[in-house]
């Protein structure tokens, strides 16, 4: 899949400089191309980008739907443009943090000025583009307006505790609500017309700058979620209670002696009957469809999955109970390729992977992923180890959305000097204020075809700056890079480096 040495860096829309202290898809997008193109990069790697919930702290793995875009993304300059706000509506005296999603601010006044937005979008009378956009996404677009104004009305509780008619989505009162709150149900329709005609351009921008946009699906969707309230019989659920039977998660390792329990409820791959589950398979063809529209490459969170995944009983607290349950294997990929002929997918095989995890990948073509954090705790046949890179069809970052910085995993205290030595004696480096450049030279040289920088790593920032801290329930997802610091000694610095190791588009 992977034809050219290539590179690019990773970096999530939120943390994108901007005005209205979040990052979007307005004019910082535009820069970021630029600095992109610029510094000689190929690829830009982002997050999901769907609806978050402050219920589960804004992570993008945990969205109110895997179809829909994030509100908070849609940038309100370009409102003011296309005539659905004025200057005035934006000038309101808040000031935004520059380094940190400040999310309920944020949330506060954006939902106000989409709202006035939607105000003017009445006054004018839907368009034949937003009314094409409604045609084009029916399949998702309507359950999805219905299941948030649901929320509204019921003080946002989750779907299982609706009163059984919605709940249970009764036709005749789903039919009779949506006449009753047809404006409800318009305006979050009219937000995701917004989202997604702003994301087009960004996406056009960035074909223009040669540049490909790396996208990513997490495997599985929250409980409460407009996916598995319309789809919930593709789901492991009590019929009964509507909550979940068996919810997903990895068994004990040794990073945890209880596991990880998840929550997600997981798939009903086969029928009661034992036969492949139809429905399941187009409901995950019309979600690829969709991602494939928008992105040229998707990575895919916790690929092993596919194979086999640990399916944990819903009682459970921790996931020591949990059991290996076999995956939909190859014969999955192989009945999606044979509809949408290519399947540009990022396989991400990190953690304890079994050989016939890696098959189904190598079988396919799917590139994996090597973290170089992940490289020196071991001994000399660590996978991660540039040395021990097997193939070039591979995608090399000296970390991920997940890991600490570079600088600040090499400083923190949960590294051991021994450590610190053989990475100094392997770098052949001993100015530790360089390890990121150093570990960004490591990635570049590699055989690789592609090397993905998270921009923390490209700037040398410390611990403070990372994005996600896993097993942690509050205070991630907030890391925004100040204009600042995208600066032409930074683009040339990337770029020469870029060049020396042959990665130019």
């Amino acid at each position: 899949m992977l034809k050219k040495r290539t590179s690019g860096i990773l970096l999530h829309l939120t943390s994108l400089p901007g005005n209205h202290g979040i990052g979007d898809l307005g004019p910082g997008a535009y820069r970021f191309l630029d600095f992109l193109s610029a510094s000689g990069q190929s690829c830009w790697q982002f997050l999901p980008t769907g609806p978050t919930s402050t219920a589960f702290d804004n992570s993008p793995y945990m969205c109110r739907s895997v179809f829909a875009g994030n509100p908070l993304l849609i940038n309100l300059d370009m409102l003011v443009n296309d005539k659905y706000l004025s200057d005035k509506d934006l000038k309101d005296g808040l000031a935004f943090s520059e380094y940190a999603v400040e999310y309920e601010k944020v949330t506060t006044f954006k939902k106000a000025a989409l709202n006035k937005a939607f105000s003017s979008f009445i006054k004018t009378g839907p368009s034949s583009d937003f009314e094409m956009f409604c045609r084009k996404h029916k399949n998702w677009l309507d359950d999805y307006a219905l299941f948030m104004s649901f929320r509204k009305m019921f003080d946002s509780k989750p779907w299982y505790e609706w009163p059984d008619y919605a709940a249970r989505r009764n036709s005749k009162a789903l039919s009779r609500f949506s006449v009753q709150h047809a404006d409800k149900i318009l305006y979050y329709k009219f937000v995701q017309f917004v989202f997604f005609s702003q994301w087009q351009k960004v996406y056009d921008y960035a074909h223009a700058k040669n540049i490909y946009l790396i996208g990513d699906i997490p495997i599985y969707v929250a409980l409460d979620s407009a996916d598995v309230w319309t789809n919930q019989e593709l789901f492991k659920i009590d019929p009964q209670t509507l909550e979940p039977l068996q919810v997903a998660g990895v068994p004990p390792d040794y990073f945890s002696e209880t596991g990880q329990r998840w929550g997600n409820p997981v798939y009903k791959w086969k029928t009661d009957n034992g036969k492949i589950n139809q429905r399941l398979y187009d409901w995950w063809l019309a979600r690829f469809r969709l991602i494939f529209s928008m992105m040229d490459m998707v990575k895919i969170d916790h690929f092993r999955g596919f194979e086999a995944f640990w399916e944990i009983p819903a009682q459970e607290k921790t996931a020591i109970k949990g059991k290996w349950v076999k995956g939909p294997g190859k014969s999955f990929f192989t009945s999606i390729k044979a509809k949408l002929k290519e399947l540009p997918i990022i396989a991400e095989d990190l953690g304890v992977i079994t050989p016939p995890v890696e098959k189904i990948r190598d079988q396919l073509g799917f590139p994996g992923m090597r973290v170089l954090q992940f490289a020196f705790e071991s001994d000399e046949k660590n996978p991660y180890l540039p040395h021990n890179f097997e193939q070039r069809n591979t995608l090399v970052y000296t970390g991920t959305h997940d890991n600490n910085t570079t600088l600040g995993w090499f400083m923190g205290d949960k590294l051991s000097e021994s450590t610190r030595d053989r990475i100094r004696k392997y770098l052949n480096s001993y100015d530790d204020s360089r390890i990121s450049w150093e570990f960004t030279r490591l990635a570049m040289s590699s055989i690789a075809a592609l090397a993905i920088i998270p921009l923390q790593d490209i700037l040398g920032f410390g611990e403070d700056c990372q994005m996600n801290r896993p097993g942690t329930q509050s205070g991630n997802w907030r890391w925004r890079c100040a204009p600042r610091f995208l600066n032409e000694d930074v683009e040339q610095r990337l770029l020469d480096m870029t060049v020396i190791y042959n990665r130019l588009p």
